[in-house]
Order: C-alpha cells, then structure tokens, then sequence
C-alpha cells in the first residue's frame, strides 16, 4: 500500500493527563479518513501533532516515508499539511486577505513593505479556484461571521495546495449549502490524489464521505475500520464501550406548548441582514430557525437579545411589556442568549469554570455592600458543575482545558441555573460528541415540560426537525415559510422553502 503517513507509537501527554496513549495510525496516499470519538477522547490532540501545533511527546511520524518531525504549523504547511482546526484559528487584528497566507507573507513582501494588492488578488483567486463562499477580504475578521471565518480558514489551509488536509469539526459550523460545496471540494481533492483526515460528531455525515473510520477511546486506537463494514450504532459503541440509545430527539410528533406568547418581535429590520421579521413565541414552545448562509437565522439570535446595532422594529417580553433594547435588560428580566461561537462570543475562555458559572448571575450572587462573597461564588459553581455532569479537576479550573462538550456544558448550565423564561440557543451541540447532543437535547426537553420557552437555531435540519414545535424557515433575511411539527416536518419540504 502507498501510505502517506505512518504513526507509531505516539504520546502525548499534559501533565498527569495522557491526552494519546501509544497511537499506530497509518494513512493512504488518496484516503479520506473519518475519526471518532467521544469529546476528550484524544481526537484533535493527535490531529494537533500532525499539523505541528503540539510536539509529540513520544512515537515516530513518517511521511512520504521520511522521519517527519514539525515543530510548528509553518513546518507542517512546508510539508504539504494545511489543518483547520475545531475552534477559530483566525488572527482577528488582521484582515481576512492578509489572513490567508499567515505564516507566508515574505512571499508578497519587498524590502519590508507588503504587497496587499498582489495578497488580495491572489487570496481571490484561491476562493475562485476551491469554490469557497466568498467574503470580504479587507474585513476585520473580528466581525465576521463563524461560517466566514471557517470558509477563510479552509482557504488558508489550501492555500500551499496540500498533500494532506485535515478538517476538524468544520460541517458543524456550515450552513447547508456551504456543507454541500464543502462535500465537492473533498470529492475533488480526492479524486486529485489528496488526502483527507476528517473530524465530525455527525456520524452518518463521516459514513457517507469517509473510505475508513478511526475510533478513539480515551487517548488510544480502539479500531480502524472500513465504513461499509460499520453503521452509526457500531461506532457509537466503539466510541463508549457499551451500546448507545439512537434515540436523540423528541419522540412526540405534534407541537406542544401553551397558547401564552411570552415574545413577540416586530417588524425587526437590521441592515441588509434581517428584513421586517416578525414572530410570536409560546409558553413552553421550542420554535426553531433554519436556513441556508446569510438567510439571516443567525442575526436573528443577536436582534432578540439586543445586540444588534442599527435595529428597527421592536422585541418584547409580554411580562411587564419590556421591550429589549440591549443585552442588560434581556439579562435582567429572565432572557438568555447562547451564541454559535462559544470560546469567542460567550466564555471567558482563559478563565476559570467558577467565574464562568457566575458571570451571568453577579446580581443574584452579591453579598452586602454589593461585595462578591467567594464561599458563595464557588458553592454556586460547584453545584454547576454536579447539576450539568461537568468533566473537571475543579472550579479553578480554566474554561480553555476543557473538551468542547464540558464547554458547552458550562456555556448552556450557567443560564439553566437562572430563573428563565426565554432562552436562545444558536447551534447549541456545534462541537460535542453523540453523547453531550443527546444530553443537550434531554436537557432542552425536561425545561420545556417546566415551561421554558426556547429560540432555537440551526444549520442542522435534523437538529431543528428534531426538537422543535415551530419552524421559520428563513431566505435572504425574511421568512419565507413556517412548519408545525406533524405537518409536512421533512428535510426535503425545509429545503424547497430554504433554496
């Protein structure tokens, strides 16, 4: 066999934890890989050694059969490795051209002085040739979308045309026209002789694309199999050991929630982005948005929680008539708001598990004097911790050690452990493994029978058919149709409406 790479033996370890654990992993020269396992279970920690972000601690690399030792991403993008990694990558203080060729950029660069024109050019070129959602490149990357952020990213990466490429967790932050471009590109890479490692919780996604599954287990190999010899529950087992109940979503099938609207918004407009949407939200009633790239479900989340500048129209809570105008009065009168990007829009990432339990709850948490009482702070952030099954040494310890379903975890229980009346949760189970969705979905479930009324958005159709009451499916910043559950609830009716 042609293989690309060869793995033996690899550790890595951070301080008493072995993150991987004696890895074989041989690779295929044309192969698309798919690997599994549960959040922790080493996955992205041996995709970070290959890439060259983290330095193996024990084991041999060959690639091209040649010892192959990086000791940074530039190394690895030399030997023909671009990575994407699972949280963002992108230097925000730059724009989005410059971005592209990080690490890369005395290649448009004489006597000092950078040739912008010539970077953005070629920059173009490159989103032109792979078929990439375009987006501005003289833009603050800060500002940018998730999705976009992830589409400059995969630029990058392609940027020194790969041998291999390596994709973590990068559908689950696409919409579903930009999976399906991504879907095409790795059909093309592939069939260009490159090959392809790739990460993702969504199971019947790595079946469909991948030629061979790697199962990780607690930082070791468990299995490398051939994806016509597996089914989603058979990896779901390899992943935890035991067998694992397919059941993730609702099992009722008709819409059920009071006829109480405790949210209506009005005639929001933002920009080009959100164009006079206006809907009501129900006691007890999960109502979900779906939608293609820029439909605009995503401003939806950040208009109802007042975050958006320039906004008409209005966003009212039907207790007390309080209209929403900044996040501080949603906070104030039981309103949370859960963002896509969980380490850059809502954890303090570098800080520690307490005061990310207790920053949503300082008003309930004061002592007198409006002092924080600390006994008080660590005894709510440890009870958050015991109610959410957070995976962890501690309340010290920092957000950023965390996989990314003990994250979510935290970004999601820190709001439960409030007295809510409205949560809006945007791409909730973006990141964590089949056993975290289905305790999110679990969770969603037993505070809606407690009357909770909840926005959910998704660029997941099973996600949003799966657990809501109410669809609007959004086109081009408007609605554009509504479904109730029982009535016509199919990807294929959500998709004629979205396109």
């Amino acid at each position: 066999m042609d293989h690309i790479l060869e793995i033996k033996g690899l550790c890595k370890y951070f301080g008493s934890t072995i993150a991987n654990k004696n890895i074989d992993f041989c690779l295929q020269r044309g192969e698309i890989r798919g690997l599994a396992g549960e959040n922790g279970s080493g996955k992205s920690t041996l995709l970070q050694q290959i890439a060259g972000i983290y330095l193996k601690d024990e084991g041999t690399m060959l690639l091209n059969g040649k010892e192959y030792n990086p000791h940074n991403p530039i190394d690895a993008k030399k030997n023909k490795i671009g990575i994407v990694v699972q949280e963002l990558g992108v230097l925000n203080t730059l724009p989005a051209g410059i971005n592209v060729f990080a690490g890369n950029w005395k290649k448009y660069s004489r006597f000092g002085i950078v040739n912008l024109k010539q970077m953005y050019q070629e920059a173009n070129k490159i989103f032109g040739e792979y078929g990439l959602m375009k987006i501005p490149l003289n833009g603050d990357c800060e500002t940018m979308h998730i999705e976009s952020r992830k589409m400059l990213e995969l630029a990058r990466a392609l940027a020194d045309d790969p041998d291999i490429l390596i994709l973590d967790e990068v559908t689950q932050s696409l919409s579903q026209n930009n999976r399906e471009m991504l879907y095409h590109l790795i059909d093309r890479l592939q069939k260009e002789g490159k090959t392809i490692i790739m990460i993702t919780h969504d199971l019947e996604e790595m079946l469909e694309l991948c030629d061979n599954v790697t199962v990780l287990r607690d930082g070791e190999v468990i299995a490398t199999k051939a994806c016509d010899e597996l089914d989603t529950d058979e990896i779901k087992r390899l992943m935890v050991g035991r067998e694992v109940n397919s059941a993730y979503y609702r099992e009722d099938q008709k819409a059920d929630y009071s006829d109480e609207v405790v949210l209506k918004a009005e005639h929001i407009n933002v920009g080009d982005s959100l164009h006079d949407v206006s809907f009501e939200l129900h006691k007890g009633e999960i109502l979900g948005f779906c939608g293609l790239s820029d439909s605009g479900i995503h401003e939806v989340g950040t208009a109802l929680y007042g975050l958006s500048d320039g906004m008409t129209g209005e966003v009212i809570l039907t207790e007390g008539n309080v209209k929403i105008k900044n996040e501080r009065i949603a906070n104030a009168n039981g309103m949370a708001y859960v963002p896509k990007d969980r380490d850059g829009a809502a954890l303090m990432i570098r800080d520690s598990i307490q005061n990310n339990f207790v920053l949503p709850s300082t008003r309930e948490l004061h002592g007198k004097g409006m002092y924080l009482n600390p006994v008080k702070l660590r005894k709510f952030a440890q009870h958050g911790i015991e109610e959410f099954n957070v995976k962890c040494t501690g309340t010290s310890q920092k957000m950023s050690d965390l996989s990314g379903g003990n994250k979510q975890k935290v970004n999601l229980g820190r709001w439960l452990l409030k007295d809510l009346n409205v949560l809006v949760l945007d791409c909730p189970t973006r990141g964590v493994d089949v056993s975290v969705k289905a305790y999110i979905y679990q969770v969603m479930q037993e505070v809606k029978k407690k009357g909770l009324s909840m926005i959910l958005i998704s660029d997941e159709l099973p996600e949003v058919l799966g657990m809501s009451d109410h669809l609007i499916v959004m086109k081009d910043g408007a609605i554009k149709g509504e479904f109730f559950r029982g009535e016509n609830f199919t990807q294929e009716a959500l998709i004629e409406v979205m396109v």
